[in-house]
């Protein structure tokens, strides 16, 4: 039986830029890294031989984490999904103040698609608004009205 969410995992090609984006960017911690080398047999993931270095992000108090994986070998193929194309995915934050976040990530230099939008609730206003982090992968900003859905 299914119990719970434990990560999200994203595979990246520079493991440095992305520890530090979302960690001083966006204030999550590293929890822990890991080397793995697969059996030439392949291991759960399929890929015989493979070499990775894994990080894994998040708040200690949290038990949803995102897992970075960098493949050392076999190097990961370029290429990315459009948020609107079957197999692309996203990570979702709930953030206390939109505006605020959008503003200094914004400032930063984080792209954004749009500007925070706004939906009527009957706990209040929802904002939202989509970005991208250093290698394009999509991101999602929610503000929840005070007590729902955070």
């Amino acid at each position: 039986m299914i119990t719970g969410l434990h990560h999200t995992g994203i595979v990246v090609d520079d493991l440095d830029v992305m520890v530090r984006f979302y960690t001083e960017e966006l204030g999550l911690s590293v929890l822990l890294e890991l080397h793995s080398v697969a059996p030439p047999e392949g291991n759960h993931t399929g890929i015989p031989n493979a070499r990775r270095k894994l990080v894994f992000l998040g708040w200690t108090e949290s038990q949803h984490q995102i897992e970075l994986v960098r493949y050392l070998d076999p190097p990961a193929p370029d290429g990315h999904v459009d948020k609107h194309r079957l197999g692309a995915g996203h990570i979702c934050f709930n953030v206390s103040d939109i505006r605020q976040v959008y503003d200094t990530l914004k400032a930063k230099g984080v792209r954004f698609v749009t500007e925070p939008k706004f939906s009527d609730s009957p706990n209040g206003p929802i904002g939202v608004v989509y970005a991208q982090d250093p290698e394009s992968n999509w991101l999602e900003l929610i503000q929840w009205p005070s007590g729902a859905g955070s």
